[in-house]
Formats: C-alpha cells, sequence, structure tokens
C-alpha cells in the first residue's frame, strides 16, 4: 500500500512535469500552433482578457496563425495586444479576421529558443527537486519506523528519477523539433 507522503509527492511532481510541458508548448518552433497566442492579454471590453477568451483561434497551415474575434470591434484591441506581447509577430488585419504568418526562423533563433526550452526544463527539474525535499521533511516529521522511512525515501526518489526523467526526455524531443529544419 502507497503511502499517503508518496502520492501527495507523485501528484505534486507530475503537476510539475505538466507545467513544464506546457510552457515547451509555448516555444515557437517554426510551425504554426494556437499555443503561441493563446495566453495574449487584450484589452477588451474595459478589461484584460486572454486572446482565446475572447477570439477562436486556428492554424490552416503551418506558417500561419487565424484569428477570429468573436466582437468585430475587437480586432484593433487584439493587434495591439499581440504587437505589446513582443513576440516578433507581425498581424495583418484581413476585414473580421487577423492573420499572423510565421517568418522563417535563423539558426540564431532556434538556437535561442533551445537556450530558453532548457531553462524551462531546469526550472522543471528544481520544482521536481523541491517537491522531494518538502516529501523528506514530511517524511520526518511523520517520525515512522526506521525501516518504513528508508522505504518511503527510496520511493519518493524512484519518483523524483522518473519525473527528471520525463522533462529530460521531453527536452531532447523540443529540442530536436527546434533544430530540425
Amino acid at each position: 500500500m502507497s503511502h499517503p507522503i508518496l502520492t501527495d509527492t507523485q501528484s505534486k511532481m507530475k503537476k510539475a512535469v505538466d507545467h513544464t510541458l506546457h510552457e515547451f508548448s509555448s516555444i515557437h518552433t517554426g510551425k504554426a500552433s494556437p499555443t503561441m497566442v493563446e495566453t495574449i492579454s487584450v484589452e477588451a471590453y474595459g478589461s484584460h482578457m486572454r486572446l482565446k477568451d475572447c477570439a477562436a483561434i486556428s492554424t490552416p497551415d503551418p506558417r500561419m496563425i487565424l484569428i477570429q474575434p468573436w466582437d468585430k470591434a475587437l480586432v484593433s484591441a487584439i493587434i495591439k495586444g499581440i504587437q505589446t506581447a513582443n513576440l516578433g509577430f507581425n498581424p495583418i488585419p484581413d476585414s473580421q479576421v487577423i492573420r499572423i504568418p510565421l517568418p522563417d526562423m535563423s539558426r540564431e533563433r532556434r538556437l535561442e529558443f533551445v537556450k530558453v526550452a532548457h531553462r524551462l526544463a531546469e526550472e522543471g527539474r528544481v520544482q521536481v527537486r523541491t517537491v522531494r525535499r518538502d516529501a523528506h521533511e514530511a517524511a520526518k516529521r511523520a517520525k515512522l519506523p526506521e525501516d518504513q522511512g528508508n522505504r518511503l525515501e527510496k520511493e519518493i526518489q524512484v519518483a523524483t528519477d522518473k519525473a527528471t526523467e520525463d522533462i529530460n526526455r521531453h527536452l531532447a524531443a523540443k529540442e530536436k523539433e527546434l533544430t530540425t529544419v
């Protein structure tokens, strides 16, 4: 039977890995993806909203993002939000839709994104190690019998190794995706 500390630790580590993978998905790889722009803040109706909350975002082809605002009056606000986000995109208004053609990425830009991916992966590994440290402290506070405590610490380390390996595996895939022209 699994100890509650281990169950909680595994859950927190999974969240750390999932967060890291979500961060990876926002890295521009040269292929259009709605996740590249969906969290951009747009000033609409007197407040700030995420782009995905006020428009439909699609990718009709690998080099184009198409944004269809639900309210035509938001076209200029969405364009301003995209330009303010400073993602290197040049939005083009086309009556009721906004087109964002993706520029070809230079080798330097690709390597820059690889560095960003490595930084995000390290942040994810740090989160996993923080969860491990907290779990070890919780196990010590629980004052378990020595054999149970040792077993729990080993299981926590196995969970840590698995989470770290997941992050490293996804980092390698992302790096390959970024460097493949």
